[in-house]
Order: C-alpha cells, then sequence, then structure tokens
C-alpha cells in the first residue's frame, strides 16, 4: 500500500502456535539459551511453573505483521516499544494485532498500537511502533 492509502484505525494480524522447536531455532539465532526457556526442570522451578517461549518471538511477530501487511512491503522500522505482559508458553497460539493510530503525513511516519494475545485473549505483550513508509 501506498502512504496516502493508509487511515488511522487500520488494522492487521498473525497468528501462529508456539512450538517446542520454534524456541530451539530461536535460542540458536539470538545464543540466548536462559534455562527458563529451554529446560524443563528450570522451568518447573521458575515462577511460571514451566518453560516458557523467549519474549522477542511474540515481538517478532509484530515485526511480521510490520513488515509484510501494515503499513507492509518497503516500511522501514523506526522504534518498537514494548511491555510483556504475561508469558507465552508452548502450545499458545498468540496473535500479533497491529492498529494504525496515528499518521504523521510531513514525514511519512505510522504510528501503530502492537498488542499481542494469547489463545484465551489475554494480552501478553503490548506496545507502540513507529514505521517510515514512503509512497
Amino acid at each position: 500500500m501506498k502512504y496516502s492509502e493508509f487511515k488511522v484505525g487500520m488494522k492487521e494480524e498473525v497468528k501462529k502456535t508456539i512450538t517446542n522447536e520454534d524456541i530451539q531455532k530461536f535460542a540458536e539465532v539470538s545464543l540466548d539459551f536462559n534455562p527458563i526457556h529451554m529446560d524443563e526442570e528450570a522451568g518447573k522451578n521458575s515462577i511460571f511453573g514451566k518453560r516458557i517461549a523467549h519474549g522477542m518471538i511474540s515481538a517478532g511477530l509484530i515485526s511480521a505483521v510490520l513488515g509484510t501487511k501494515l503499513p507492509g512491503e518497503g516500511a522501514i522500522y523506526m522504534s518498537q516499544e514494548l511491555k510483556f505482559m504475561a508469558p507465552v508458553f508452548i502450545g499458545d497460539t498468540i496473535t500479533a494485532i497491529c492498529e494504525i493510530e496515528e499518521l504523521i503525513s510531513e514525514k511519512n511516519r505510522v504510528v501503530l498500537k502492537t498488542i499481542v494475545v494469547n489463545q484465551d485473549g489475554k494480552e501478553v505483550v503490548t506496545g507502540k511502533a513507529t514505521l517510515l513508509k514512503k509512497d
């Protein structure tokens, strides 16, 4: 889409079920082998009672929406605020939802509310992103 086609309130999303393989692959790429993500016993002894997915996997789904759907191809990610609200567990299905909150036309900026929810509708990540999108 071209910048001129954007409207406040436009929204897009992506959904994914988190697997053990996702966590393994993310650890390999990010080098984050924190035992709370990788070890059943460490997860069991944590405040969550079991292993959790890396928070940045959820953030990665936000990036997928922004880079492929809204604002989409050609957009340049400028900033992202994230607040991790709840853990994501293996088997959870999470949905990243991005909604245009503001358009700054003189700078071709798109400001979006970013939220990730689990299969129960519980917010696991909230935030805001700013992107540059040329026509």
